[in-house]
């Protein structure tokens, strides 16, 4: 009994006292605001034909399906152009300061407005990798996304080492960027923009908006450690828990499919992968599709090990080593998808799903050799390289991506 308590004591001070997986988390932040920027960038020229008020998915018509659904979406305040535009482009600027992790926890609320407000005005457009974009916009809200590699690691570093220096420093962009959202906040509130839609995405923003205020009010105003501690611990289980149903969302994703695709007759009979590689909309390179489809027994490999991977990927969680084999071979064949198929951020949206499983050791590896190429890169580029202390990047405090 005992060892039961010390086990469970163990485990609950595991969850509360840190943010885990701060490494999984940031290539989850990169991997899916990159996924997002790139589609937003690509499709720029079309933009108007996907999302505009003009295109064939009519206002009026994403208006009545909302007022079924009751989804949000801050395109539907107002069916002109230029409001339209403004959320485009403010979509495009909160992917991209989330991907470099500038007030990542502001950034991660305007971009699953961003997210929701595009896909939930035209639901018809888009695939399976907007659907996963869809859900982690909103998990993304409640993690710590930003202790590593992030501008906002690197802020509460330089922070760290003023007041080590007895330095004051004192941070005017946050407050100031919480109160213009705050004011835009309380108009759309008080203007009734969030009426007859499910109440998931302004409770959401409120809270975060509010606990964004008391974070500061404590930070500067309470007189002991006790505030700030209990902060702390909200923080780190609300993280936690967004981090644990992120890996659950992933494995249901491959158990859902692999057991689908199970009741299948062509799945069942090692032919399902051939359709695919002959429809003009997954072809982007024929001569490449027909070499794949080519051999009768490469398309039952890969028919029957797609399948195989699925059902048995979440028990392997249980093994590290087989956990790891299976991840590689599940990137391996997004990254071929992507190509062969012509749907590659359906493929970036999957692998960056994935990433949330990939060992520390490995992605600390991958965070050193970007640094070393970065600084290659730099000295090429006749700018000196001095020296410095180096503050270990699971050692940047849990407030850092606190602020606004």
């Amino acid at each position: 009994m005992n060892r039961f308590a010390l086990s469970v004591s163990s485990a609950i001070a595991r969850v509360t006292e840190s943010a885990l997986g701060p490494h999984q988390t940031a290539v989850v932040r990169i991997g899916f605001s990159a996924t997002w920027l790139l589609f937003l960038v690509r499709e720029f020229p079309h933009r108007e034909e996907l999302y505009g008020p003009g295109g064939p998915w009519s206002w009026d018509d994403a208006q009545q399906l909302i007022a079924v659904n009751h989804a949000f979406s801050a395109l539907m305040w107002s069916d002109g152009r230029a409001w339209f535009e403004i959320v485009y482009v403010l979509a495009v600027l909160s992917s991209a300061l989330l991907l470099l992790g500038w007030r990542t926890r502001t950034m991660s609320v305007l971009f699953m407005i961003g997210v929701l407000s595009l896909q939930n005005r035209s639901v018809f457009v888009g695939d399976g990798g907007d659907n996963v974009l869809h859900l982690m916009s909103v998990y993304l809200v409640f993690t710590r996304c930003g202790q590593v590699w992030s501008m906002d690691a690197r802020r509460a570093r330089r922070a760290s080492e003023a007041h080590a220096r007895g330095e004051r420093v004192a941070d005017r962009i946050g407050p100031a960027l919480w109160a213009v959202l705050g004011f835009a906040l309380v108009a759309v509130t008080a203007g009734g923009r969030f009426d007859g839609i499910d109440a998931t995405v302004p409770v959401i923003v409120w809270v975060v908006w509010l606990a964004l205020a008391v974070r500061w009010v404590v930070g500067h105003r309470a007189k002991s450690d006790e505030p700030r501690i209990l902060l702390d611990v909200v923080g780190n289980i609300a993280h936690n828990g967004a981090v644990l149903v992120i890996m659950a969302e992933a494995c249901l994703i491959y158990a859902t499919a692999g057991w689908y695709k199970i009741q299948g007759t062509r799945w069942q009979d090692g032919t399902a992968v051939y359709y695919p590689l002959h429809l003009d909309y997954f072809s982007p390179w024929p001569a490449l599709a027909d070499l794949m489809s080519s051999s009768g027994t490469m398309v039952m490999i890969v028919t029957y090990g797609t399948v195989i991977v699925q059902v048995a990927f979440p028990f392997t969680l249980f093994n590290r080593r087989v956990k790891n084999i299976l991840l590689a071979v599940m990137m391996t064949e997004h990254a071929v998808i992507a190509v062969v198929l012509g749907l590659p951020f359906f493929s970036l949206a999957m692998i960056t799903a994935d990433s949330v499983f990939l060992p520390t050791s490995f992605l600390r590896r991958l965070g050193g050799w970007a640094a070393r190429a970065r600084g290659s890169a730099l000295a090429r580029g006749g700018r000196v390289l001095l020296p410095g202390p180096r503050v270990p990047e699971d050692h940047v405090p849990t407030h850092a991506n606190s602020t606004a």
